[in-house]
Order: structure tokens, then C-alpha cells, then sequence
């Protein structure tokens, strides 16, 4: 069974960088895809990017253009959400999400799910 764990969450201030990492176990990744999702309090779980295992075509939310980068590691089945420029509304629960076949920028279209890991920026 696909398993996901994300990590790399944490306290950081406005301006400053994390790194995410999601890693999958369970499986043979070359045929899925992978999104990235964040839930503030209060707000609906919006997409922040994808990706494909294998092709590595990448979809970016308007959020997320030029401030996060999704990147994979074929050999460790981990992928990573560099987060730079953090401003207080990036403020989240971060999700990692699987599907099989190519992207898609709504949750309810993922079938397997991390827990999340929480990131939190000051002002």
C-alpha cells in the first residue's frame, strides 16, 4: 500500500526558506503523480503544485510561481517543495497527495495522503 510521510515543517519568519519532503514507500512511483496541498484554519485545502514521477512536468499555483520549487529524488522516492519568500499567508497544514496517471489540481482527484506536516510563518 502507497505510503506517504511528509517532514521539514517548522517556525519561520517572513522572507525565509523551508524544505518539504515526501516520502513514498508502498509502491512503483514512475506511473503516478504527485501534489502538493495546504489548509490554513478556517480556509479550504487549496493546491500549492504537482508533479509527475516520471516526466517531472511540474503545475504551479499562481500562489506558488516563482517562490516554490518541486523537485524529486528518483533514488530515495522523495520529493521536495522548496519554499522561499515565505510571507504569513503561507501559513498551512502541508499535504503531499498521490495519484496514478498524470496531475490534477484538485485534492478530491488524489487517492493516497500524507498526514501533513505544519508550517508556520511570523511576521
Amino acid at each position: 500500500q502507497v505510503q506517504l510521510v511528509e517532514s521539514g515543517g517548522g517556525l519561520v519568519q517572513a522572507g525565509g526558506s523551508l524544505r518539504l519532503s515526501c516520502a513514498a514507500s508502498g509502491g512503483t512511483f514512475s506511473g503516478y503523480a504527485v501534489g502538493w496541498f495546504r489548509q490554513a484554519p478556517g480556509k479550504e485545502r487549496e493546491v500549492v503544485g504537482a508533479i509527475t514521477w516520471s516526466g517531472g512536468r511540474r503545475y504551479y499555483a499562481d500562489s506558488a510561481k516563482g517562490r516554490f520549487t518541486i523537485s524529486r529524488d528518483n533514488s530515495k522516492n522523495t520529493l521536495y517543495l522548496q519554499m522561499n519568500s515565505l510571507e504569513p499567508e503561507d501559513t498551512a497544514v502541508y499535504y503531499c497527495a498521490a495519484r496514478v496517471g498524470s496531475y490534477r489540481e484538485y485534492g478530491s482527484e488524489y487517492d493516497y495522503w500524507g498526514r501533513g506536516t505544519q508550517v508556520t510563518v511570523s511576521s
